[in-house]
């Protein structure tokens, strides 16, 4: 073997084992203009994305179809706008079309629903008690269902829950919950005090609380800077959570983001419930910065083992200081923190500095060595960004308007309608050899415990002892919270050889629609931190 030959294999080997370097990391420009800007996206079981940002921009850089027009009375900018504020974004063609929508979907919420259908809710001004469906086909454009929302919901976080039904908690001066779609006509929204006991009557630091569904079915609700364990059935709270450390806050529009670190299970069980809080803004800095001065973004995450008898917060410092950060679950188990600035708070012209490198959270890593600094990307992604994991393993990255209209000029950070990619450092094509690949041959419907068969090829030799299958829910995302997001590594994972490099892996279905509602995931083979391309696949 040559000694260049000898160079080439170490890096290769290096390069994938790790996984982790910047270097390997990557960005690609998909679109120069998608004509809106990107401030909600749904990834729906039909490999396209819903993407809309809020009707009273203005108009937008993209028409509407067939002459229509969107003629609304109560809208503050425009009163009949023939250009779209949403669009579908087709992952396979690189494409996309305009939609209409009718009413303010801005600062909405939503969840993807059991039939694959997005259910969203609420939005401003007109829309603020709306109720839209979007389902999953060639043709289909938004349903509106008027006044189906008992309160209005503006800055809510929204589940789906086991039974099939979602929650929407809070919004601007809404201290309440209720479910979407209603058991009666009498329904009605029911009191939570804790969004009362966490408000800042001045700032609202409990916007789009963090929620997140606990392995026995109730919710565990971040907001501000304190968390509980909460019972909707019965309208209780469980158990309060320490506050976090510091005491600054970190929802809207002090806004950090979070995630429900991996579930693994033991026995039919869920082992350990961490959740991971990181970035935001420190008190005061949203006054502060309506008075011309940008307090630095927090550089702090907070972990807790919620399901550990005394639950404390561990903290952790993160090597750049962000505030508007995306939180994502890779499927290969790591966390994505992308988007954001190192400076001010979400709000109009509120944030500085924008931070360009994502960063990878490796939550198996010990204490201190948790953190890897990725490749940066070239544009600034502030307030009204998203980020959104897709089905081959890359992170769409969208959006970013700090302004109350469209402004492309003589601004600090020009509305951006740029729609990109970023590849982690596992689409590196060194990895490609250990890459999985699912065969058609493997099961996409499965109920609760039941045993699941997952076929797949390895091009290079396959190491059955580093073989894993994770489940990741997608998510909706706006505003720096991905609601719905959950990853879950099955229990298993006995690989044998049916084939010239073709595999077997054996998991077991998760327990019950607690742990995973009964709905669309996307399912992955891990093989030594490399994720295969992900199938659909539903659980009921």
């Amino acid at each position: 073997m040559t000694f260049a030959l000898i160079i080439f294999l170490l890096i290769a080997t290096t390069s994938c084992s790790r996984v982790t370097a910047a270097a390997t990391s990557s960005w690609s420009l998909l679109q120069s203009n998608i004509g809106i800007t990107a401030m909600h996206m749904q990834l729906l079981p039909n490999d396209r994305v819903l993407i809309y940002d809020r009707t009273d921009f203005g108009a937008s850089n993209l028409s509407l179809p067939d002459g229509k027009c969107r003629v609304d009375p109560y809208d503050y900018v425009l009163k009949k706008d023939c250009t779209a504020h949403s669009i579908e974004y087709d992952v396979a063609s690189n494409s996309f079309r305009p939609l209409m929508v009718q009413t303010d979907v801005w600062c909405s919420s939503g969840s993807l629903m059991t039939d694959g259908s997005l259910i969203q809710t609420g939005g401003f001004n007109d829309g603020d008690h709306v109720v839209r469906v979007f389902n999953s086909c060639d043709a289909c454009d938004w349903i509106e269902i008027k006044s189906a929302l008992v309160k209005r919901r503006w800055y809510a976080s929204n589940h789906l829950l086991p039974g099939g039904r979602q929650i929407i908690i809070g919004g601007r001066r809404q201290y309440n919950y209720e479910f979407y779609p209603k058991t009666s006509t009498s329904e009605k929204a029911y009191s939570l005090p804790f969004l009362v006991q966490t408000n800042d009557p001045k700032l609202e630091n409990n916007l789009y609380p963090f929620v997140f569904l606990y392995p026995d079915g109730k919710l565990f609700i971040f907001a501000n800077n304190r968390a509980i364990l909460f019972d909707y059935s019965r309208n209780k709270v469980l158990r309060t959570y320490p506050e976090i450390p510091g005491g600054d806050p970190r929802n809207y529009p002090s806004t950090g983001s979070a995630v429900l670190l991996p579930m693994r299970f033991r026995e039919g069980g869920v082992a350990v419930i961490e959740v991971l809080v990181c970035g935001g803004a420190p008190k005061g800095a949203f006054v502060n910065a309506q008075n011309g001065t940008f307090d630095g973004a927090l550089k702090t995450c907070g972990r807790i083992k919620v399901s550990d008898p005394n639950p404390q917060w561990v903290m952790e410092t993160m090597p750049l200081a962000r505030v508007m950060g995306d939180m994502l679950l890779l499927p290969s188990g790591d966390v994505l923190l992308i988007n954001g600035g190192s400076a001010g708070t979400a709000g109009w012209e509120y944030g500085r500095d924008p931070v360009l490198n994502p960063v990878i959270y490796k939550p198996d890593n010990p204490l201190g060595d948790r953190f890897e600094v990725q490749t940066a990307s070239t544009i600034p992604r502030m307030y009204h960004s998203t980020a959104l994991l897709i089905r081959d393993g890359r992170v769409l990255v969208g959006g970013s308007n700090p302004h109350i209209y469209y402004n492309f000029t003589d601004v600090l950070y020009p509305t951006e309608l740029r729609l990109e990619a970023f590849l982690p450092s596992y689409l590196d094509p060194h990895c490609s050899g250990l890459r999985p690949q699912i065969t058609p041959d493997s099961q996409t419907q499965f109920g609760y415990g039941d045993r699941v068969v997952i076929r797949f090829r390895v091009v290079d030799r396959l190491d059955p002892d580093s073989v894993s299958v994770t489940m990741v829910s997608p998510s909706f995302n706006t505003h720096s919270f991905s609601m719905n997001q959950r990853l879950l590594i099955l229990e298993g994972g006995n690989t044998t050889v049916i084939g010239k490099s073709k595999y077997q892996v054996i998991v077991r279905a998760p327990p019950s629609s607690n742990v995973a509602p009964g709905r669309y995931y996307l399912l992955f083979v891990v093989h030594r931190q490399v994720p295969s391309e992900g199938i659909w696949v539903k659980i009921s």
